[in-house]
């Protein structure tokens, strides 16, 4: 039975969420275990309503990777000093007490409860919300559990969580600069448009001069822009919020429009190897660690970070699941560069399939820092021969007129 719970932390705060149990016994032995002192539970349909509404706030609040990171690395050095899972854990549990990580508390208050009821770590894991292991942990903590080396499978999880850390820095490096000089463009714009080029209208028709057709151009979209502005900023958000419920409520469409950022020009092809680099390297720390293809593939669909190349990776699985090998089952997608399948097909034939996908993940990682070079290099005197090229159009279209109608006056 699902139930919605009131409580007390250790810190005398409240806390509020939902937990399955059979029984209010079982929920406030639960807690216990958590450190919660339970105050009052509800049961029915509204707390059914509230635990829809947790599992979305906590999809939407999903622990951080800064946190992640902080608590696997601080979990590998504990059990490499030979400190017990379950130890571990609770000191790690009783450290979040102190500071302000509710959120993460929880979780490895729930990961305590999970192998105290006889789960495994990678079982207690499955049983967190969506969001908060990503199944490629998962998978590397069967596959330490297996070995039983945890901590050295732990710094492949550090590692992957620091070269997502770096792919995101360098993904937002790409698309913030871009971002805020359209801002400045657009902001500029307007000003001179709908504040400037009103005054300066008034004024040289004062002066009487004939306007060349550079000025009468931009007094038309000036005019335009105050008369229709409100209708056309409406339009935009209606619009806006039209493709958002769109995209929300049609994975069709959420799925056309990150194929449609993949063909975009310069970010497109900066997108695709990013995201690329991060399955080549998500697969081979998975396929090192023991973890079957079709498992492996099964993983790393949730880490690319793009429904189109998400959807290519399942085809691909698909095949082989029908006995394809590897290498066909990637070149029939059509998705896929040639330079992967060729690189797949190598490692087949080898028998070293470790070892190729070991050097594709090395390749993309050079290759994503190169590109991302080059787009700076391309976007940044592109806008700013956009911005040079509008602000030459609106100087022009005012100083010109000025200028003629100042020199045909008579001193």
């Amino acid at each position: 039975m699902r139930y919605r719970y009131l409580a007390i932390n250790a810190g005398g705060e409240r806390v509020s969420g939902t937990l399955d149990a059979a029984t209010p016994e079982e929920l406030e032995s639960r807690l216990a275990r958590m450190g919660l002192d339970l105050v009052r539970e509800q049961t029915g349909r509204l707390a059914a309503l509230a635990a829809w509404f947790e599992g979305t706030r906590t999809r939407r609040r999903a622990v951080s990777r800064r946190e992640l990171l902080d608590f696997w690395f601080q979990l590998k050095e504990l059990l490499r000093v030979g400190v017990p899972l379950q130890e571990a854990l609770r000191d790690l549990h009783d450290a979040h007490a102190e500071k302000d990580g509710q959120d993460m508390r929880r979780v490895i208050g729930a990961l305590q409860e999970g192998i105290a009821a006889g789960q495994t770590l990678s079982q207690a894991m499955w049983a967190e919300p969506e969001g908060v292991f990503r199944p490629l942990f998962i998978h590397l903590a069967q596959a330490g559990e297996t070995s039983g080396d945890l901590a050295r499978v732990m710094e492949d999880m550090i590692a992957a969580l620091k070269y997502e850390d770096e792919l995101l820095r360098k993904t937002q490096k790409l698309l913030i600069y871009p971002a805020f000089v359209s801002v400045i463009v657009i902001a500029a714009s307007l000003f001179l448009f709908l504040y400037l080029a009103p005054q300066l209208k008034m004024f040289l028709q004062q002066m009487g001069e004939t306007l060349p057709f550079y000025t009468r151009a931009l007094f038309a979209v000036a005019d335009a822009l105050g008369r229709y502005g409100p209708h056309l900023l409406a339009g935009i958000v209606l619009g806006v919020l039209a493709v958002r419920a769109w995209l929300i409520h049609s994975t069709a469409a959420r799925l056309y429009r990150d194929g449609l950022l993949l063909r975009l020009p310069i970010i497109g092809p900066v997108l695709q190897k990013i995201a690329l680099s991060r399955f080549a390297g998500a697969f081979a720390l998975l396929y090192a660690a023991g973890i079957p293809v079709l498992a492996a593939l099964a993983a790393t669909r949730d880490i690319v970070g793009n429904r189109a190349i998400r959807q290519a990776l399942a085809q691909a699985e698909e095949a082989i699941r029908e006995g394809r090998p590897l290498s066909a089952a990637f070149a029939d997608s059509g998705f896929f560069p040639v330079f992967v399948v060729r690189m797949l097909r190598v490692g087949e034939n080898t028998g070293a399939l470790d070892v190729a996908l070991e050097n594709l993940r090395h390749f993309y990682q050079r290759d994503v820092d190169l590109v991302v070079e080059r787009a700076e290099r391309l976007i940044e005197p592109l806008l700013t021969l956009l911005l040079g090229a509008l602000l030459g159009w609106i100087m022009l279209a005012f100083i010109g007129p000025i200028y003629d109608a100042i020199s045909h006056v008579a001193f």
